[in-house]
């Protein structure tokens, strides 16, 4: 591999500006007073939207036809006597995650400027450093540095809940923080070890992905079934934990509830979807004949996380308890369509990936600020509020109708998608999967009609205010995007295309006749 030119925002080293320029932001706000709240916001806004902007210019000069993921390749030594390098590159799939977590920063900020938050320069600040962690492990190449991006997320997101949460944060936090550590210090073993077993086959050391793969679709490594089994789930339980796949997300609700409406908007849009992001960037290309091998089991576990999720979520009286089990049962379709194995099915998974972030960040935020005027999140203590609040009853029937596959909205592509390839896989998998898509609409629906229709019997809900103005400025862009990607999912069905053909055939997922 070659040294990358030198830095340049147009050239090679766009990553690395995409990556730190939220850091900078978060490091600029030491010098700014805490009871600067202007100041405070308008760094907050100028850096998450300067990280937008360039997350746009990176899709402006993006070639979907291009196979791989060195676009953008940025390779420099970083600790050369171990062959550990500082090694970044994108294909449509990270690309397309990226866009998402740079809109949904932007959108969490815009909301919390709307909101009454104590300890306002901590929040922004966390939030900056959290989309650092996040767009770096999208774009690392190397597992070390993707381990280490892996685990910066932790930190902010740590004391976004542990500070800012509800009465039983700490609880929460350390449930979240024990279970991702648990499941990324095995990943570490894992990468350790494959290093050792790269280094002793090909007699040079590396850590790059771009080595590995070829790697692995050779034979290169010779590793026994047994060895080949231990580091497939040495990286898969790592992602599976963060996804969450049943029985791995008791950590999800608990972490969802005591979170603030940012914590849980990022959480649910961005965080849950590096669980499958890894499983098809690490678990599946390296390990082609453990994924073969454990796809009956994996799949098993998504389908009873799809309808178990959904049959937790309608026994639910809490909105925000609802809203997170209906996530365990959508990450769980993606998983499905993950390990379905053929190009439709891994396309509409990660089609759903991102319009899942969009929907149930919406629906997080409305909830929030249903919560942040009542303070509670109890469905029988609404009723009757669409005449109160009529924008955001508008909004949350949009998002809940985009998380039920409303044709039209962007829900409907990703599970079509999805069932379709499954079908192909296996007609038992596709109709019991069914199933929960079904019971997501009974809960989804039913929870909009307790909410926002039925008797107002309540005096407190006659005095609540509609969604202000720095609130709809972030929820909009999650509605566009919800209503843009329903109504013309070509842009970026073709934006992912690419990436899941390679995923196909580098893993040799061709399972299907």
């Amino acid at each position: 591999m070659t040294e990358s030119a030198p830095f340049d925002l147009l050239g090679a080293d766009i990553l690395t500006t995409l990556v730190f320029l939220p850091s900078i932001g978060g490091l600029l706000l030491a010098l700014v007073p805490g009871n600067a709240k202007n100041a405070i916001r308008a760094v907050g806004l100028l850096f998450s939207g300067a990280t937008l902007a360039v997350s746009a210019l990176l899709l402006q000069r993006f070639d979907p036809r291009v196979v791989g993921i060195e676009s953008f390749l940025v390779d420099r030594h970083w600790i050369p006597r171990f062959g550990i390098r500082y090694l970044m590159g994108i294909d449509g799939l990270s690309l397309s995650l990226i866009l998402l977590t740079t809109v949904l920063s932007v959108c969490v900020l815009l909301v919390a400027c709307g909101q009454k938050i104590d300890r306002w320069k901590g929040y922004v600040a966390a939030f900056l450093f959290l989309e650092t962690g996040m767009l770096g492990s999208l774009v690392a190449l190397d597992a070390i540095l993707f381990y280490v991006f892996w685990e910066v997320m932790l930190i902010p997101m740590y004391f976004i809940i542990g500070i800012w949460g509800g009465k039983r944060r700490i609880y929460a936090t350390m449930k979240f923080v024990l279970f991702t550590l648990a499941g990324s210090l095995l990943m570490l073993v894992g990468i350790l070890f494959l290093g050792g077993v790269h280094a002793q086959a090909t007699h040079f050391q590396s850590f790059s992905l771009l080595d590995w793969i070829p790697a692995a679709a050779s034979g290169a490594w010779h590793l026994s079934i047994r060895q080949e089994n231990f580091l497939f789930w040495a990286f898969a339980l790592a992602f599976l934990v963060k996804v969450p796949l049943f029985p791995l997300h008791t950590w999800l609700p608990d972490a969802h509830v005591e979170a603030p409406t940012g914590g849980s908007v990022i959480l649910a849009g961005v965080l849950l979807k590096l669980g499958t992001y890894g499983l098809l960037r690490f678990a599946l290309p390296l390990f082609p004949g453990a994924t073969f091998r454990f796809t009956p089991f994996i799949a098993a576990l998504a389908l009873i996380g799809i309808v178990y999720g959904a049959w937790v979520a309608a026994a639910q009286k809490d909105m925000k308890k609802l809203v997170a089990y209906s996530s365990v049962s959508h990450l769980a379709l993606v998983v499905l369509g993950i390990v379905a194995g053929n190009a439709a099915a891994i396309s509409g998974a990660m089609f759903q990936m991102i319009g899942h972030g969009l929907t149930t960040g919406l629906l997080f935020l409305l909830v929030g600020v249903l919560y942040e005027r009542r303070h509670t999140r109890e469905m029988s203590d609404y009723g009757g509020v669409a005449t109160h609040v009529p924008v955001t009853t508008t909004l949350f029937v949009i998002a809940a109708l985009g998380s039920v596959g409303l044709p039209g909205l962007n829900g409907f592509v990703g599970e079509f998608l999805i069932l379709g390839g499954v079908f192909q896989r296996s007609v038992v998998w596709c109709a019991i999967a069914s199933t929960g898509l079904i019971l997501g609409a009974i809960y989804l629906l039913t929870l909009v009609q307790k909410v926002f229709w039925g008797p107002d019997r309540n005096s407190a809900n006659r005095g609540l205010t509609d969604i202000n103005g720095w609130e709809l400025a972030g929820a909009l862009p999650l509605v566009a995007g919800i209503v843009w990607f329903g109504v013309a999912p070509a842009p970026l069905l073709n934006l992912v295309r690419t990436s899941a053909d390679f995923v196909v055939q580098i893993a040799h997922l061709r399972m299907v006749p």
